[in-house]
């Protein structure tokens, strides 16, 4: 008998499904909120993982009424939906001044400035009071201007002070690298460094203009391991609504917090070799993975249940990803409860990817909430 023969959800589904816990997600909301609560700073989280505007409801009842994004149409999508404080998490796209002036017109807009030219195009073409931020590097080395070189934030400074309808409103910073950093002393350790990083530049602007300047800082796994937040004024996690295998592995959360997983057919297995191919590949999961057990993994594996699915099974993952096929490792003692035709639930490497490719959840009450992405 399939193990889910008796679960009346997964009798629905019959190709590669995004399932939500929607109990999850809203206690891990709860739990953010209330830390930035205590911490008394602003709470704006970032859309792109969750990327719907049912689920940006949920964050209503705990007063929040700024959010971030990552691009100018996820800006206009929530845009559409209610939300008038967006940052877009992003370095400006001059090529798009006319769908900013659009949404600046409806929202108060942040920007993300870090360079002379953007600044000074921004000056000549964005038409609508705005806010402007300038992005760090504090180490993760994407993008950002680097922390060590705070004179370099004078000359763009004073090119948004020239614009009369341009707010530099402070210091914004994406600190990449407490992602896998190995512990969770290890990522407070980075939090700590990033702060003391932006106080040079920070000190250095607030002479230079006279006026006060903010600062924000956005990655997961700090705001979700650092019991103090006090030193800085917004917080921008995103991942946390739903978390995933990587920061289950990495320490950030445990499997109980994992709010996203993807129900994929069993459509061959092979005992010899230890190995299950599901229907569920890279289209569907996108091709980021974590490190397990010094393995590849672009996932982690459950088996359904009642209440949605189990706890990871040990030492099993899902070890290669083509198109449609993914193969996962199952250690031996777990293939009697595997075969054709059956689900396994995988639990992503990255749950914003997964979101992203496969566009609409199934709740675990039988429900379809749908995101920015479906056509």
């Amino acid at each position: 008998m399939l193990i889910e023969e008796n679960l009346p959800l997964f009798q629905s589904i019959v190709q590669p499904t995004l399932l939500l816990d929607e109990l999850r997600a809203k206690a891990n909301i709860a739990f953010m909120a209330a830390k930035a609560q205590k911490a008394a700073v602003r709470f704006r989280p970032h859309f792109k993982t969750h990327q719907s505007a049912e689920i940006g409801e949920w964050f209503r009842p705990h007063g929040v009424d700024a959010i971030t994004v990552s691009s100018v149409e996820m800006a206009a999508y929530f845009a559409a939906h209610g939300w008038r404080d967006i940052t877009i998490a992003f370095p400006v796209n001059l090529r798009q001044i006319d769908a900013l002036n659009d949404l600046a017109r409806r929202v108060r807009l942040g920007l993300l400035v870090e360079s002379v030219q953007s600044a000074a195009f921004l000056a000549a073409n964005l038409r609508v009071p705005s806010d402007v931020w300038l992005k760090i590097d504090v180490g993760a080395g994407r993008t950002g201007l680097p922390w060590n070189r705070p004179e370099r934030l004078l000359p763009i400074a004073k090119a948004l002070q020239v614009a009369p309808h341009l707010s530099l409103r402070g210091l914004l910073t994406h600190a990449g690298h407490t992602y896998g950093a190995g512990s969770a002393a290890a990522v407070r350790q980075i939090y700590t460094e990033t702060l003391k990083r932006l106080e040079s530049p920070l000190t250095l602007l607030q002479q230079a203009l006279g006026q006060e300047l903010e600062i924000s800082v956005g990655d997961t796994p700090a705001c979700t391991l650092v019991e103090d937040l006090s030193g800085v004024d917004e917080i921008r996690p995103g991942n946390f609504i739903f978390y995933d295998a990587e920061q289950y592995l990495w320490g950030t959360c445990h499997a109980g917090q994992i709010a996203v997983a993807v129900a994929c057919p069993v459509v061959a297995v092979h005992p010899e070799r230890e190995t299950v191919v599901v229907y569920g590949g890279a289209i569907h999961f996108n091709k980021d993975f974590t490190d397990y057990r010094g393995q590849r993994a672009y996932g982690l594996v459950a088996l359904p249940t009642v209440k949605g699915w189990s706890e990871p099974l040990e030492g099993a993952y899902v070890s290669s990803l083509s198109q449609e096929h993914g193969l996962v490792h199952v250690p031996a003692r777990w293939l009697d409860q595997i075969q054709v035709g059956s689900l396994l639930v995988i639990l992503p490497a990255h749950s914003c990817l997964a979101v992203t490719a496969l566009k609409r959840y199934l709740s675990l009450d039988g429900r379809i909430i749908e995101t920015m992405n479906v056509s």
